[in-house]
């Protein structure tokens, strides 16, 4: 790899990672004040204009509160747990395409930090490991509050992971690539010869399985079950405070901005948009780089209303959706997919 490109990967790095912070961090002042739309308050309005200074303020807070570690916790796994869940959270948005190429200073810039053959994988296998923080953060700080919420976290991402990757292998079986670039070059446009390309057309059914266990890989209301106050008193991070406990809800706040992006990638085109022929070079990087983020945005948008519409499951009918109702759908979409495919020339 040439010096050039060290430094195109590097500034696009810190671009990606600076972005990524500063939604996660903006996307806390924008559920409080959806919060408080629904239910018909103000929400933050004191610090800055509309209470636009919020999020700095409670990051302030945060960053200089003592910091703490209970006198009986394990002290390296305490102090490892939030690094982790952060750390895996914010690398899942690596492999992302965010656009099609730009070019500037005289060459083209990819608006993707790896464009590895295998995307997907690397996404749900980071999905897998940030399971990890939870459980060492919870079985670290000693508390037995803490410690259900971890039980709790691992066996919900465990029953929830399986009906998403069936779901994802319907997609890859129909694009016939692990990439998530050829998924978004494979859903070009809108309307092509008769046919809608988005995979939310081919897929409905896959499309709302997924999205159910996008609610729960990332521990938000119906299924904030690992860290349910009203029962765990906070759950894993119970014990928490000063920047670990800030790390463990921006982490939450990452995921469900890269979870809206994934989302969005699988199954609603992407950078993709309806006359997006008519446009070329930057220009045609430029719009797919607000498709991309207005549709992030909608799905941002939407895991707040289901927090603040449905109430929350009880754990037992948490596991029973997962176990006998989304792995049986998801089993039988990917049957009637794969004899589509194999039967039905064209169709895909």
């Amino acid at each position: 790899m040439e010096t050039s490109e060290i430094i195109e990967k590097l500034l696009l790095i810190t671009v990606l990672f600076a972005v990524t912070l500063g939604i996660a961090a903006y996307a806390t002042y924008f559920e409080r004040k959806v919060a408080a739309w629904f239910q018909d308050r103000v929400g933050p309005d004191r610090a800055g204009p509309f209470g636009i200074f919020q999020p700095l303020a409670d990051g302030g807070k945060l960053f200089f509160k003592e910091d703490f570690i209970p006198v009986h916790a394990e002290k390296w796994l305490f102090i490892m747990g939030p690094g982790i869940a952060m750390f895996t959270a914010l690398m899942t948005g690596s492999v992302i395409p965010w656009s099609k190429e730009m070019f500037m200073f005289g060459q083209e810039v990819a608006l993707q930090v790896a464009d590895v053959n295998i995307g997907i994988l690397f996404i749900m296998g980071f999905l897998s490991i940030g399971v990890y923080g939870i459980m060492i953060g919870g079985w670290a700080s000693n508390n037995k509050y803490s410690l259900f919420g971890a039980i709790r976290a691992s066996s919900q991402m465990i029953s929830y992971e399986l009906a998403m990757g069936i779901c994802v292998i319907t997609i890859v079986m129909m694009t016939g690539s692990l990439s998530l670039k050829d998924i978004v070059n494979n859903q070009h446009g809108f309307w092509e010869n008769g046919y809608f390309t988005w995979n939310v057309f081919k897929q409905p059914v896959a499309f709302l399985v997924f999205f159910i266990c996008a609610l729960a890989e990332t521990n938000r209301a119906p299924f904030d079950l690992p860290e349910c106050e009203s029962e765990l008193i906070g759950g894993y991070h119970t014990e928490y405070g000063s920047m670990k406990m800030g790390f463990y809800l921006f982490a939450e706040y990452v995921a469900l901005f890269t979870s809206s992006a994934v989302i969005s990638v699988l199954f609603f085109g992407g950078f993709n948009f309806p006359g997006m022929d008519y446009f070329e070079g930057n220009t045609l990087a430029i719009l797919g780089l607000v498709a991309m983020f207005t549709k992030t945005f909608i799905f941002v948008f939407i895991f707040m209303w289901i927090r603040w519409t449905l109430p929350r499951f009880r754990f037992d009918q948490l596991m029973h959706l997962g176990w006998k109702n989304l792995i049986p759908i998801s089993l039988i979409n990917l049957l009637i997919t794969g004899i589509v495919i194999a039967f039905v020339q064209g169709w895909f």
